[in-house]
This record gives C-alpha cells, structure tokens and sequence, in this order.
C-alpha cells in the first residue's frame, strides 16, 4: 500500500535511527496510511534563492507539553501528556529577509515522544491499564517554521507499537501526517491547531487514514481502515547557528 500527503512536496529524511528498542528499526517496504487535507489561508511562501544570497543557518528545539489528545476512529480520544518530549534540528533559508520560511531537518537520532502508558494517558478520565504501552518511534520529522506569520506544517510519520506486558505485542501502525498550526480535515475527524506565539507556543493538528496490519484482533478491535488524529501543545526554539 502507498502514503500520499496532501499539496506538500518535502524532502525525506535519512535512515531512522532512535533509542527504543530494536524491533523499531525493521525497514518498511510501503507506508501503510494517507495524510489528510490542510485547510489554510496562508499564502505560500518560497524562500529565493541566488547566488548573491547567503545562507542562514538556525539551531532547532521542539519540545512536546501537557494537554495533547490522541484519538482513533469513533473512540473518545485519549487526554495525553507528552511533556517531556524534545528534538533538536538543523534550519536554514535563502536570502536576505529573516522573515521568510525556516525549513527544518529533525534529528531522529535526539527525537523522543514519550510513550502512552498509564503515567503519561488517560482515557474516559481514568489511566490506561497497567502493562498497556504504545511506543512512537518516529521515522520522518521535518518541514517548514514561519516566524514572521507563526505558521508551522512538520510532515511526521512513525511506527505506533501497541503491547501488553510481554504477552502481547501487535505489529506497528503506521501513521503519516502533516503537523500543522492550521486546519486538518478528514472525512471522519478533524481539527484546527494554533500558530505560534512569542513564547514560541504552539498547538499542531494532524490527521491521517491508518490502513489494516496484520493482526486480525487489532483491525476487528480499531475498526480498520480508520482514521486518527494527533493534538500536539509544543514549543519551538529558534536560534542562530554558530
């Protein structure tokens, strides 16, 4: 199967490399979810590039906060606490204007997301179940930073691994999306995220299809093919390199 995002053409990262556990690094031969449409009323900005103009390059830091919901098909979304996550990239435009499109390249190798257990996720108000765990080991974080107009769109795709304890472990959903502080739209679900504010401050919506695994206890129990969508609260650091 294929994964299309939507009106976005950006480059693909290098090989996934992250500090989980090893069967995070088994190779993917198709990507098996579709990003959905982002609605914005932003014009897009191309950065310009010449010979005369030098390029400018930026230190990174993203870092996920409390108050962030993860949800999937017509289950109740789960209340996420993802402070504690952090990634650090290289950004850089052309040209003179240092208003225009910072374009970011995250390190997979320093990108941690906690994981949803019953210290970090609740659902219908109370924790998730002991020994219940779901792993994000991302495999492409990268996209654009506006910081004249606080508009950010990161494309994101990673492997979702839901266990139990050692007695269960399913194989991983994939997931891609573009994060966006605009509009996400689905034919299920949807949601609109927040431009950053001078703290750096922002909230990054997603929405993708997640395809059927091969676990038919997992496609009957999620009702796949569904969609999902991601609420992320954050904060970007941007800084001057060198």
């Amino acid at each position: 199967m294929s994964c299309r995002t939507n009106s976005y053409n950006l480059p693909i990262f290098h090989k996934l490399s992250t500090k989980p556990p090893n069967y995070y690094h088994s190779s993917i031969s198709t990507l098996n979810c579709r990003a959905h449409s982002i609605s914005s009323h932003e014009p897009h900005i191309t950065a310009t590039q010449t010979s005369s103009h030098p390029t400018n390059l930026f230190n990174i830091k993203f870092q996920t906060l409390e108050d962030c919901k993860l949800g999937i098909g017509s289950y109740p979304d789960f209340e996420y606490d993802a402070n504690g996550g952090i990634g650090s990239a290289t950004g850089k435009f052309n040209g003179f204007n240092p208003t225009e499109e910072i374009f970011a390249l995250f390190d997979l190798e320093k990108l941690y997301i906690p994981p949803l257990t019953g210290a970090t996720t609740r659902f219908l108000g109370l924790p998730l179940p002991p020994f219940l765990k779901i792993d994000i080991a991302p495999e492409i974080f990268q996209g654009s930073i506006n910081r004249a107009s606080g508009k950010v769109e990161l494309q994101f795709r990673a492997k979702f691994w839901f266990s139990i304890g050692i007695i269960y472990r399913a194989p991983p959903l994939m997931v891609e999306t573009i994060l966006t502080s605009e509009e996400s739209k689905g034919s299920l679900r949807s949601g609109k995220g927040e431009r950053l504010d001078k703290e750096g401050k922002c909230r990054l919506v997603g929405v993708a299809t997640v395809d059927p695994i091969d676990d038919v206890i997992m496609n009957s129990f999620l009702g796949l093919p569904t969609e999902c969508i991601a609420e992320l609260s954050a904060q970007i650091f941007i800084t001057t390199a060198g």
